[in-house]
């Protein structure tokens, strides 16, 4: 079987963010607290753009405009009191078919009732703490990104408005374990430290989206131009990022896991400031750069095996040569073709790569390729002139 081949596509099933579980969970602890209903599940409203156009209106009216927005039920593992004026509720988050790192992670809430108006958010366990500025939430703010907080804000306002409550709530948001989870994210590298962000700007997750893995690509960026940092090395993936590290000797905040996603770094860069940026990748996925791909994941672009026999015609190969690379089983072996033969394939994909990205980057931003081969050797560059 050749490389890249297609999937039978299937039907695939929706889940919930962390944001919507983390509204569920603290709903269902203040209706507790409030009005001493225990709840096995619970009801929110899923974020929709407001109907009243240049309307700045409060929580309470703001939840009340959604009309017709779609409501969602979730299962609690917990509800019950800590104390007179604190209690806990907790869920279990279902990613649907994504393959999500918080799929069936328990998010819980600790609401707590306070005599002081408003509502204030803290991480609990699991949770982790921006230390870094580039953002949305500020340095010293627990990582619960600004739809989550919206979408907690406007529920427990209009619980408080609809049950006479005039007091306000500190709202404790956890995730069991979160802190070993995390370590499978790019929370470290963002100055996210102690556990995972609460996230979400729909409420819904959708298979395969990669929405989430997209804005911590642009979060890596963001930061690191918070930071000063004016050379980025994106990669797609572990070996190329080690290469690009060991090689530029760049430090960790300018390092950008961009997996699959080159077009999310380079359309960000558009707005963006950043002075150069170093693209690091396998031979396979370089070479879907060159024939202009940007998104290089299997199901969104191929290796075209005839384009690079083309190249290896371009570059004097024979006739032989050529007739392997097209009926090569993988980029690889493509690769190794060109070499017996001393013929640089390899720098030619580095240079289409450069021209690609370039394109895509709207000439924003100065920028280098490094290829790599599977065992993270360097095959083939293309530098700024």
């Amino acid at each position: 079987m050749r490389e890249e081949s297609s999937e039978t596509k299937q039907t695939l099933r929706s889940g919930f963010t962390t944001g919507a579980c983390a509204t569920a969970t603290s709903l269902a602890a203040a209706n507790l607290l409030i009005n001493n209903i225990f709840s096995e599940n619970v009801r929110i409203v899923l974020p929709q753009r407001s109907r009243t156009r240049g309307s700045q209106a409060n929580g309470n009216q703001a939840m009340k405009n959604r009309i017709g927005g779609k409501q969602v039920e979730f299962k609690l593992e917990r509800c019950e009191r800590i104390s007179a004026r604190r209690a806990i509720a907790s869920t279990i988050k279902d990613a649907g078919d994504d393959p999500d790192a918080t799929h069936l992670a328990t998010i819980f809430a600790e609401v707590e009732l306070s005599a002081i108006a408003g509502i204030r958010f803290h991480a609990a366990e699991g949770v982790g703490t921006v230390t870094r500025d580039g953002l949305s939430i500020a340095v010293g703010e627990p990582a619960i990104n600004p739809v989550p907080r919206k979408m907690m804000t406007e529920h427990l306002l209009l619980l408080a408005d609809e049950s006479g409550y005039a007091g306000g709530f500190e709202v404790h948001i956890g995730v069991v374990n979160g802190e070993a989870i995390a370590l499978n994210t790019m929370n470290g590298k963002l100055g996210i430290l102690g556990g995972l962000s609460i996230l979400g700007t729909t409420g819904i997750v959708k298979p395969y989206s990669c929405s989430a893995f997209i804005a911590s690509v642009h979060q890596s960026i963001d930061v690191a131009h918070a930071n000063g940092v004016s050379h980025i090395a994106a990669s797609t993936g572990s070996t190329s990022e080690h290469y690009i590290q060991k090689r530029l000797q760049l430090p960790e905040i300018a390092l950008v896991e961009m997996g699959d996603f080159a077009g999310a770094v380079l359309k960000h860069l558009r707005k963006v400031p950043m002075k150069k940026l170093s693209l690091c990748g396998g031979f396979g996925k370089m070479s879907k750069m060159a024939a202009g791909h940007h998104a290089l994941h299997s199901q969104d672009s191929s290796i075209d095996f005839n384009f690079l026999a083309g190249l290896a015609d371009e570059l004097g190969g024979s006739k032989a040569l050529t007739d392997q690379i097209k009926h090569a089983n993988t980029s690889l072996a493509t690769l190794k073709y060109c070499q017996a033969d001393d013929i640089p394939l390899a720098n030619k994909v580095s240079q289409l790569a450069r021209q690609t990205a370039l394109k895509v980057a709207q000439n924003k931003v100065h920028i280098d390729v490094y290829c790599i081969d599977k065992a993270g050797n360097c095959v083939g560059t293309s530098f700024v002139s």
